[in-house]
């Protein structure tokens, strides 16, 4: 009957001391599903949104953190100027833009 149940180690003379193989593997395999599930897409959801931040252009209908839909008007190294609508223009962060929508979506509104 001890196929069922694993003799003591105190019975061989062996205590567990130290870290097991099986320790190190559990924490392998948690680093990778980690990696694979959190770490590797957020980057490269930072690295989209860097691309879309530095290919922002005059004209490009882009949506803000803030849910403002509006039209680039001027460029600046930090901050970019976003016409509303006709006489309504503000400023906002370049980080703040969110996605540029295709052309024509503003008349569409």
């Amino acid at each position: 009957m001890n196929f069922f149940i694993a003799d003591a180690a105190a019975q061989s003379g062996q205590g567990q001391g130290g870290l097991g193989i099986d320790f190190l593997i559990m924490i392998a395999v948690f680093f990778a599903i980690m990696y694979f599930l959190i770490i590797r897409p957020q980057t490269r959801r930072a690295k989209e949104h860097k691309a879309l931040v530095e290919g922002l252009s005059k004209g490009d209908e882009v949506v803000t953190a803030g849910g403002l839909l509006g039209r680039v008007t001027e460029l600046d190294e930090n901050f970019i100027r976003v016409e509303l609508a006709e006489g309504v223009q503000v400023t906002v962060q370049r980080q703040a833009v969110t996605a540029v929508m295709p052309k024509g979506t503003l008349k569409g509104i």
